[in-house]
Parts: structure tokens; sequence; C-alpha cells
């Protein structure tokens, strides 16, 4: 079976499947797996984009598979203050990081190096096991 789009979460109907990737294996073009179901499924999109949780792939049958966001090993990064919280933002897309946006916390794939480099700079750095589902990025599109 093929899939040659996304739809938006809130945007399809009831799946006949449903697939559950972590963060990198949703950034793709072209990625051949398997369902939950067992069905092998190709994705081919025109060009690369991040599939979010919650979207569908529509399949050229006229069915779709939604796409789960698979738990990841993270760093939740959380600061005494919001400006301080900027800050530590600052420095991690300084290093070009994929980082999800919460209310008052930041969220990073797992990496003991910058776990330390928050310490130093006053904030948090606690592991968590949650879906990761980072922010586009201002030439980011969706579907």
């Amino acid at each position: 079976m093929r899939a040659t789009s996304i739809l938006p979460a809130g945007k399809w109907h009831t799946a006949a499947h449903s697939v559950t990737l972590d963060y990198d294996r949703r950034y793709r073009r072209r990625l051949r797996f398997v369902s939950d179901q067992g069905a092998e499924i190709l994705l081919d999109l025109p060009e690369a984009i991040h599939i979010r949780g919650g979207d569908a792939l529509a399949l050229e049958d006229g069915s779709y598979v939604e796409i789960r966001a698979a738990d990841e090993a993270l760093l939740e990064i959380t600061a005494p203050s919001a400006d301080a919280l900027i800050r530590l933002a600052w420095h991690l897309g300084n290093r070009h990081l994929s980082v999800q946006f919460l209310p008052r916390a930041l969220r990073i794939l797992d990496d003991h190096v910058i776990a330390d480099m928050i310490r130093k700079l006053g904030g948090t750095a606690v592991q968590k096991t949650a879906p990761f589902d980072p922010e586009g990025g201002a030439y980011h599109s969706h579907g």
C-alpha cells in the first residue's frame, strides 16, 4: 500500500491502520514500514515533512493510517524564571537542537552533555519518557 499525502490531526476520519514512530522516523519523504496491524506501507511524498502524532497518511485506496508518536528518552528543562528559560532556549537553539516548547518547560532528546550545560546555566534537566514533537522552525511546512 502506498501513502502519498498527509492530513493534519482533525482533518481525517477513522483510520484503518496505525503506526507508532519516533521523531526521526516522522520526518521523512520516503519510508517503508509495517503498520501496527501488520500491513506493509510505503510513504512516498514529494518532499520530506515533519509528521506529527495525530496526523494521518492518506493511502491510495482512500483509507488512512493514524500516526502515533512513540515515547522517547527526553530531557525536560525548567528554570527558576521565564527570563532564565528563554536564555536556556537560546542556548539550545544556538546548538541547532530540536526543541519542544511547553508552557513552563522545554523538551529535547536526552543528551547528557546538554543536561550538564543546562545545570551549569542554572536550569534543571530531568529525564523523562514521552512523545517528542519539537517546533518545526521558520521554514517548516506541514502537508
